[in-house]
């Protein structure tokens, strides 16, 4: 097509032509109704947890806007006082800290290696690493009990640590190296150059260079081991047990106690959903990332 300038414009194709009109404020408008859709079942856990019992049980959580003296904190106050579903929260801030650090941390580092340092073997141990991503959790749910039955760490905190983090390396591993190895090797060399070793040019180019990425890594790990409980339920005893297994041990024991049940779950979703949108630009970052390269 060509304009009165004479300057040539390629016509635009139909999916690029309603790709640059959905940019406007009808997109907007849908995508704000989308997560609007999307925090529904939050919003009425939320408001779930601040009604009695027997209001839950005789209405929905939508009755609260015509009755608003139904709101309550006593729900609040009497998960406080249950010890299970308290010390729950502490084991469970127990295992997901540091399952997610020593992921970010070991990825890290063996990202870098498979990326820039060359070790014999590196690309077929690359493979291995990639292999791994395809082996599906509950394949290694039994061989690994006997083996941590064996070692005196099955039902135990530590356990249940290892058996994250030995999960969550190979998509880690993957995941850092191709960010890592999209890096320039003019400025890694400029740094070599500059008498920069190893672990400094890992701590002072790389790391820095890599944070999106390595956000988006914590969150997704994060995230998985919070919500996870299979692997708890399986490899955590009564006493380092999650939240996630001490909400289900409650619907299994006290099937009416929807007062302390509504509140916990509210509790354990809230926080994964706060640190995701801190750390949300960095995830967005890392993701758009990754996507143009």
């Amino acid at each position: 097509m060509t304009t009165t300038d004479g300057v040539v414009k390629a016509k635009q194709s139909l999916p690029a032509r309603i790709a640059a009109r959905a940019g406007g404020g009808v997109m907007r408008v849908f995508l704000i109704l989308v997560g609007l859709f999307w925090l529904m079942p939050t919003f009425g856990l939320l408001l779930s947890s601040l009604r009695d019992a027997t209001d839950i049980s005789e209405s929905g959580w939508w009755k609260v806007f015509s009755a608003p003296a139904q709101l309550t904190t006593e729900n609040y106050s009497r998960l406080l006082d249950n010890t299970a579903i308290t010390d729950s929260l502490l084991s469970t801030v127990l295992i997901t800290v540091p399952a997610t650090v020593l992921v970010v941390v070991i990825g890290s580092l063996a990202g870098y290696a498979f990326a820039w340092m060359e070790f014999p073997g590196r690309d077929w141990w690359f493979m291995l690493v990639v292999g791994l991503l395809v082996v599906p959790v509950q394949v290694a749910l039994v061989p690994v009990s006997k083996l941590f039955g064996q070692i005196g760490i099955f039902e135990t905190t530590i356990g249940v640590i290892i058996f994250h983090v030995a999960f969550g390396l190979p998509f880690a591993i993957f995941l850092l190296r191709n960010f890592f190895a999209e890096i320039p090797r003019e400025l890694l060399e400029a740094a070599r150059l500059d008498g920069a070793g190893e672990i400094r040019l890992f701590t002072r180019v790389v790391m820095p260079l890599g944070g999106p990425a390595i956000a988006s890594l914590g969150i997704f790990q994060f995230l998985w081991v919070w919500n996870d409980m299979l692997v708890a339920l399986i490899f955590a005893d009564s006493e380092s047990a999650p939240i996630t297994v001490a909400l289900q041990r409650q619907v299994r024991q006290f099937g009416n106690n929807i007062d302390v049940l509504a509140p916990g779950a509210f509790v354990s979703m809230i926080i994964p959903l706060a640190v995701f949108f801190a750390f949300q630009r960095q995830f967005v970052t890392g993701v758009m990332a990754g996507a143009v390269k």
